[in-house]
């Protein structure tokens, strides 16, 4: 069995999931990709029984190996992967207030200024199509156009991350501003920032929470602490 490291360590996001609260039961599924294929997390297991060797490693073309069948959403996995190889991992759940509003069938718009870190000034729905189907793939690619996260028409959502960590930290502010959005829907029209402001802060993004060469350049100006004699 290959990569044993990342099947524990997909399988413990799945149980922080849960333990946070941002997913439940066998909901939700998880892929990586190392190399040429993909580990995705099995079909049907509850993530507190799962095992390494139940993690089941799949080709681009489809084929999978291992003694349990895959996610029925390998679809979305494979293709999303096929698309962007900036990206390793995707994480989907059925979160409490992104569904909410994939109910509602609503784009989340720029309530609040993180919805930069999913790669834009909105968090698109996709359309609805049944569960595991070509269609729902096809839908989820659309809106997940420029972007690192998307709602999932009466589903959930997807988040997509250089790996695991940062796939994770997104679903967590995703989710936030979704429910951020929801509570703010129930009290009136919450007050959108224009494109220009966006155009802003998707700017500064690029180098957000940097701490290359190119920042450490600061330090030696007026913002650094005083020496010490």
């Amino acid at each position: 069995m290959s990569h044993r490291p990342l099947r524990a360590e997909i399988i413990a996001t799945c149980r922080h999931m849960n333990d946070i609260g941002i997913n439940q039961g066998t909901s939700g599924n998880v892929s990586v990709r190392v190399g040429d294929r993909i580990l995705l997390t099995p079909s049907g297991i509850p993530y507190g029984d799962m095992r390494d060797e139940q993690i089941v490693e799949m080709t681009f073309d489809g084929t999978y190996y291992g003694p349990c069948r895959p996610t029925s959403e390998w679809r979305f996995h494979r293709d999303i992967l096929a698309r962007r190889p900036d990206i390793d991992t995707i994480i989907h759940t059925h979160s409490m207030f992104s569904t909410t509003l994939s109910c509602l069938r609503r784009d989340i718009p720029a309530v609040h200024y993180m919805i930069a870190a999913a790669g834009g000034d909105s968090i698109r729905c996709a359309d609805y199509a049944t569960f595991g189907s070509q269609a729902l793939s096809d839908h989820a690619l659309t809106a997940l156009e420029g972007r690192y996260a998307c709602l999932l028409a009466n589903h959930g959502m997807i988040v997509l991350g250089a790996d695991l960590k940062k796939a994770m930290a997104l679903l967590v502010e995703v989710e936030t501003i979704a429910a951020q959005y929801w509570r703010a829907l129930q009290v009136g029209e919450p007050v959108i920032l224009d494109s220009e402001e966006m155009r802003r802060v998707i700017d500064l993004f690029k180098t957000y929470g940097r701490q290359d060469a190119a920042d450490a350049g600061l330090r030696h100006g007026g913002l650094s602490a005083p020496a010490v004699a």
